[in-house]
């Protein structure tokens, strides 16, 4: 069977550079091992995010009396937010099936194999194809501690599929995105989470300021946070999980839980890509690839987690996914790569995007900050939001805005007029001169970037 391209990986990633491509006028093959829409979709992004707005929503009965309103004896459904997480799902789903129908593609279910350039063998069929694009995304990654492979023993897929696991207590081995989303989930639902982090903060490639406030909100929640934790082992039977670890001054600690939850990060997923005589080269576990994609091999390319030293967020593979189709059509990339937000759907949301204070003087550059309590904003004080801030980090001569930081509502949502002005080389009073509607949680935009142009 001959085809233009043939796209290996269903994902954000996959099914968009299959669309473009298509839309293109290539024949196209696109094979997936499991469903369409990859980790994201399946048991990732889509079914946690699900989770998390069932999890918050009832956690939000504690406090409503403050605003006059009353409840008795409310509960939750742990099966029935699992299937109501499982009808989301399916129905994004659908939709990407349906997106591959219209545009003509041949999806094929299986493990593609890749014999040689051009070549592919899936389910004892060859496929020969002009251009190969690799999206075969990520799998869970297992630090080297003794027990991490007992029963108990969970990771994100396992607590997401199959009705999830129900927990009274439980110790996360992690305190990267995965980790304190999940944190969130439990902790909103009345379980007692403890997260053990190795670096010496929660989500460490984030700011520390950023990470210092969650933290703090969290353990204002009940949840147990320990930085520069040295998980050693662990022990026990599914119900009755014991870990122990070391804290940052070196004391041995023991903790028992019913479940451990791994979340310790993820690798990319080549399991049986390459056929015997073929080969890519990589770099720590990785394809390398270029800015556009391009691997050690012509006309094979390589976008988003499966990708030596990448982001691994869906929204970098689609754009990934989109510029290198472009490529291979002969145009230039129609997506700018350099500005790249990064989201965490805690409560309250975090996002940041472009430089941070700590990385601008890391590197020498002179910048000049401007910060908005959520404290001062009409908006959160209705809503009686967690505390929190809008930070806007600017070239100390020029006023250009390097980057943002936000801990607070919506920040997933606001962050994509940072990165627009980021990404535009917009100013500090550009964005002051924008009138922002009152009263909503973007006014703490206008309000950061007010201060810098009155400083």
């Amino acid at each position: 069977m001959n085809y233009d391209i043939a796209i290996i990986g269903g994902g954000p990633g996959g099914y968009t550079a299959a669309e473009k491509a298509a839309k293109a006028g290539l024949q196209v093959v696109l094979f997936e091992m499991d469903h369409l829409g990859g980790t994201c979709l399946n048991r990732g992004c889509m079914p946690t995010k699900a989770l998390l707005h069932s999890a918050e929503t009832f956690a939000s009965l504690e406090r409503i009396q403050s605003l006059g309103i009353q409840t008795q004896g409310a509960t939750y459904d742990f099966a029935a937010m699992h299937r109501r997480k499982d009808q989301v799902v399916e129905a994004l789903r659908q939709g990407v099936q349906k997106l591959m129908k219209a545009n003509k593609i041949t999806v094929v279910t299986g493990q593609a194999s890749i014999q040689q350039a051009g070549v592919i063998l899936c389910g004892g069929e060859t496929y020969t194809v002009q251009d190969i694009l690799i999206a075969t995304g990520s799998k869970v990654s297992y630090p080297p501690i003794p027990g991490i492979d007992l029963p108990g023993v969970y990771n994100s897929k396992d607590i997401l599929e199959a009705g999830g696991q129900d927990f009274s207590s439980l110790i996360i081995i992690g305190g990267g995105v995965v980790g304190v989303e999940c944190a969130s989930i439990y902790r909103c639902l009345g379980c007692q989470v403890t997260v053990l982090e190795a670096a010496d903060h929660i989500l460490p490639f984030m700011d520390r300021e950023i990470a210092q406030r969650l933290t703090m909100i969290l353990k204002k929640q009940g949840v147990i946070v320990e930085a520069k934790a040295s998980v050693q082992s662990i022990q026990g039977t599914p119900g009755e999980m014991t870990v122990t670890y070391t804290d940052k001054k070196g004391a041995e600690h023991q903790l028992t839980a019913q479940g451990v939850l791994a979340a310790a990060g993820r690798v990319a997923n080549l399991d049986g890509l390459f056929g015997p005589n073929f080969s890519l080269e990589t770099s720590r576990g990785g394809i390398v690839g270029d800015e556009i994609g391009r691997t050690s091999v012509p006309h094979v390319y390589v976008i988003g987690d499966a990708k030596a030293h990448n982001i691994q967020l869906a929204h970098v593979a689609s754009a990934q996914g989109e510029n290198a189709i472009a490529a291979i059509l002969g145009k230039l990339p129609p997506l700018d790569m350099s500005v790249v937000p990064s989201c965490v759907y805690t409560v309250p949301e975090i996002a940041s995007v472009g430089l941070t204070e700590e990385s601008a003087k890391a590197s020498g550059q002179a910048v000049k900050t401007g910060k908005y309590l959520t404290g001062a904003n009409g908006k959160c004080l209705i809503e009686d939001t967690e505390s929190g801030y809008v930070k806007l980090v600017t070239d100390a001569a020029s006023g250009r805005l390097l980057g943002a930081q936000l801990v607070c509502p919506r920040a997933t949502d606001m962050v994509g007029e940072l990165t627009l002005a980021i990404q535009k080389g917009l100013t500090a009073d550009d964005l002051a001169e924008v009138i922002h509607p009152h009263p909503t949680f973007s006014e703490m935009l206008f309000g950061a970037a007010e201060g810098l142009r009155l400083e």
